[in-house]
């Protein structure tokens, strides 16, 4: 494997000196460029892009072909684990992800096998060895898996939903069925990010986009829980260097203290909660990734540059900033406008490492 020419990210992550704060997006391979859209025509459907080793890789590195990126994110989904235990995923058109065999009661859970990385899911190990081949060391690679307590609400309402109520009506009503659930979840989590370091990904991150429509007992009882599980199940060492761990709650900025108790390398942040007083509350114990709100790369570059310089003002001095956007970015951000983001936020940024 190539050595790194740009290890900014990974040395932020780790709370190391670095020249200029790094910069990654959340989605940054998608629908926002022209030429995602063409390959995703080309593939037929969203699963056969996922699927198809030599155009998954091809699509995640199309942003780093346009922005100087300090990171490439693995193009993958979050439900390729529920997928793999053979819930028959599909995704209908303006619908998002379905599931065809929803998890219904506690026979269905004992049913799940645990799907082994280089079998079931062997697509997504070609892609992190296509895709760290491909980018010659120029800059980490990040592998990633949705959260159990996330992926087992899809898993249980058999789509989005924006109430959750066949989850947490099994919460309330049948919590041991929903721990073996969470608990066979968080050893697929573990098989498959571990397989992922070792097939190249450099830095791991962990989505919990639902953890936040939970209350603070049932977080840490059937979230933060299971990414604790996981945490301490993971290869964090691989190739001579640390693997950094990031764990990401989307509304979860009132568990930083708890979510940072798991050991992880890195806390990402959205943009309800604010960086500065996030950085005071977990002091030099891990790194914050964020928090800049998507929807500000509609606005004008100087109001988008003033947005870069309020957020690394509010982060302060020193390393353990990884600049990003609080969430993934809109389908109909102009490129242009992610370019002047990306050059901004590294012009803006040298100050504060200096």
């Amino acid at each position: 494997m190539s050595a790194l020419t740009n290890d900014r990210y990974l040395r932020a992550l780790l709370r190391q000196p670095v020249d200029k704060t790094p910069v990654w997006m959340m989605r940054q391979a998608g629908r926002y460029l022209p030429e995602y859209r063409k390959i995703r025509q080309q593939a037929g459907d969203f699963l056969s892009l996922c699927k198809n080793t030599e155009l998954a890789c091809e699509v995640t590195l199309q942003p780093l072909h346009r922005f100087p990126l300090d990171a490439a994110i693995l193009f993958s989904d979050i439900l390729t684990i529920p997928d793999a235990m053979g819930l028959g995923l599909y995704f209908s058109a303006g619908e998002g992800p379905m599931f065809q065999r929803p998890i219904d009661c506690l026979a269905d859970i004992e049913k799940l096998p645990i799907p082994d990385p280089e079998q079931e899911l062997v697509y997504v190990m070609n892609a992190v060895r296509a895709i760290r081949k491909a980018l010659q060391g120029k800059v980490p690679l990040i592998g990633f898996s949705g959260s159990p307590w996330t992926l087992a609400t899809y898993m249980v309402e058999g789509r989005s939903s924006k109430a959750f109520t066949h989850i947490k009506k099994m919460m309330y009503t049948e919590p041991k069925a929903l721990h073996l659930l969470l608990d066979k979840l968080a050893q697929s989590v573990i098989l498959y990010l571990n397989a992922q370091i070792r097939a190249g990904a450099q830095s791991v991150m962990i989505f919990d986009t639902w953890g936040g429509v939970l209350t603070g007992p049932d977080y840490h009882q059937f979230s933060l829980h299971y990414m604790h599980q996981i945490i301490d199940g993971l290869q964090r060492e691989h190739e001579g260097r640390k693997v950094p761990v990031t764990l990401f709650t989307k509304g979860g900025g009132q568990w930083l203290e708890a979510m940072t108790a798991t050991g992880c390398d890195a806390l990402g942040i959205d943009w309800m909660t604010d960086i500065e007083e996030a950085r005071s509350r977990v002091g030099n114990k891990v790194a914050l990734q964020g928090n800049m709100d998507p929807s500000i790369l509609y606005a004008s570059k100087e109001r988008m540059e003033f947005e870069v310089k309020t957020i690394l003002k509010q982060f302060g001095q020193g390393s353990g900033h990884v600049f990003n956007l609080g969430h993934g970015i809109h389908q109909d951000i102009p490129p242009e406008h992610v370019k002047n983001f990306i050059n901004s936020v590294h012009k803006l940024s040298e100050q504060y490492h200096q």
